[in-house]
């Protein structure tokens, strides 16, 4: 490997790439699935509350250092820019722009908004459970207070959940993009 890789952009690039791809794909397909057969309702919240600040972060951070690291391109007439500039250049607005900004804001919302307001829904549901006697996944009925906390819950980790689907498709198709240079 020359000694002049060490200094360039690409590397880092491809590896931070590959390191919000994988944990994209791991938390949404194995860790939150095998989590949820394996750990009773208490243990799997209790663990999500501490993973998801961390995996969201990660989410809304990567996209940045991908923008940052974006490598610059032997074009014909020299070389097209890197980095911000690189992204902002109107032939990669498509392309990067936008899976770059999707992954950012997606990951941001869930981050700052749906996270926390999920987490919250989760705690007043548990206060609930006490003054009802009744767990809120228990069968019906429900008092009306956990029939509403449930609906909340619902629609926010629906959301939370959605959002997450719309920015691993906005990794892979950046993927693609990725790929293609490559080839």
């Amino acid at each position: 490997m020359p000694d002049s890789l060490i200094y360039s952009a690409a590397p880092y690039h491809i590896i931070s790439y590959g390191v919000l791809l994988g944990s994209q794909v791991f938390q949404t397909f194995v860790g939150g699935i095998v989590a949820y057969r394996s750990l009773p309702r208490p243990q799997f919240a209790t663990l999500q509350s501490a993973v998801f600040p961390i995996y969201f972060s990660m989410q809304t951070a990567l996209p940045i250092l991908l923008a940052l690291t974006f490598p610059a391109e032997r074009t014909a007439i020299g070389m097209a820019p890197s980095s911000i500039s690189g992204v902002l250049e109107p032939v990669n607005r498509l392309h990067v722009l936008v899976p770059l900004s999707t992954m950012l804001v997606t990951a941001a919302a869930n981050l700052l908004y749906l996270g926390p307001a999920t987490t919250q829904a989760m705690k007043e549901r548990k206060h609930q459970e006490t003054r009802d006697g009744k767990k809120s996944y228990d069968p019906p009925p429900h008092s009306k207070e956990m029939q509403a906390l449930n609906e909340r819950f619902s629609r926010l980790h629906g959301a939370s959940s959605l959002v997450n689907v719309v920015s691993l498709a906005a990794a892979i198709w950046y993927g693609f993009y990725l790929a293609g240079r490559i080839s």
